[in-house]
């Protein structure tokens, strides 16, 4: 093991477990509520939850923004996070943290342990994090690259959730669409970047990391998202999403958080939605997920 990589092997799931009982026992971990959907598109089962607890983090983002008011000061929920949230340390600059208005069971958030802005480019420290989790479980990682492109904090944080996303049918429902070594795909109707990863025998998860920053880099290239300077870090020059598994990695550009009333992240792109009630289910019913996505993108 790494020495900068400080999660003890074949512990994180048992842990995770165990953290996510306490929370739950002590109100930290707030309830989910969801009403699951498949609504198909373009040969793709998407699953569309609609969840009653995004509008809690709605409430609970704006008491924060009072809160912020009144201190002049903006609140980090990640310096410090909460104890009873906080999972893990994965390595010297990353701890896993629960999502506390977790949708999905085993929702964990890697955050850097000091303040990197949430549109700061990914470094090697962010993959070699992800893939010291991922290879506890099987998993998907994500990554809401701005504003725009979904993300709710500041603080940089990837995402990982269990796999896989729905009871049937692939694990990741958009992997179908997937087809061929990148970096383009025919069937998927926005613009996009793919990269293959080798995840094979022989290959630890520092090795695999190494691979996927520099598909990272390229994939970006791909985007024409290039690197710019922030006040101490390089930033990306515009909002992106980023899904990766252990054999592959997607980015896709983002021109908007919203189509309509419904706010799209990284897990869209996966082919799993989720919406705040049953005004926003019709619309992604109606106008169908893939112009949904279509649209956020912005470059069919």
């Amino acid at each position: 093991m790494r020495k900068d990589i400080l999660l003890k092997p074949g512990t994180l799931r048992e842990t995770l477990d165990e953290r996510i009982r306490a929370a739950l026992d002590c109100g930290a971990l707030r309830s989910i509520e969801t009403e699951q959907n498949l609504v198909e598109d373009s040969g793709i089962r998407f699953l569309v939850r609609m969840v009653s607890s995004l509008r809690r983090k709605e409430a609970e983002k704006q008491r924060r923004a009072v809160q912020d008011e009144d201190r002049n000061k903006p609140a980090d929920p990640f310096l410090p996070p909460e104890p009873e949230l906080t999972v893990a340390d994965v390595s010297a600059t990353h701890l896993a943290v629960l999502n506390k208005f977790n949708v999905l069971d085993r929702h964990l958030l890697i955050v850097t342990r000091r303040f990197e802005h949430q549109e700061a480019l990914l470094n090697i420290d962010d993959f070699r994090a992800l893939f010291a989790c991922m290879t506890e479980y099987d998993g998907l990682g994500f990554y809401n690259g701005g504003v725009l492109a979904g993300a709710s904090q500041i603080h940089k944080h990837l995402q990982l959730v269990p796999l896989p996303l729905a009871q049937d049918g692939p694990s990741v429902p958009i992997e179908p669409l997937l087809t061929g070594p990148g970096p383009h795909c025919p069937a998927l109707p926005f613009e996009h970047s793919l990269r293959r990863l080798d995840s094979t025998v022989g290959h630890g998860f520092a090795e695999v990391a190494e691979q996927a920053m520099s598909s990272y880099s390229e994939m970006l290239a791909d985007l024409g998202v290039g690197p710019t300077m922030g006040d101490r870090e390089r930033r990306q020059s515009a909002p992106y999403n980023l899904l990766v598994t252990k054999d592959w990695m997607l980015a896709v550009p983002r021109a908007a958080e919203f189509f309509q009333n419904v706010s799209i992240n990284a897990l869209g792109f996966a082919g799993s939605l989720f919406v705040r009630d049953r005004e926003g289910l019709d619309v992604v019913r109606r106008e169908g997920p893939m112009r949904v996505l279509q649209v956020v993108v912005g470059k069919p």
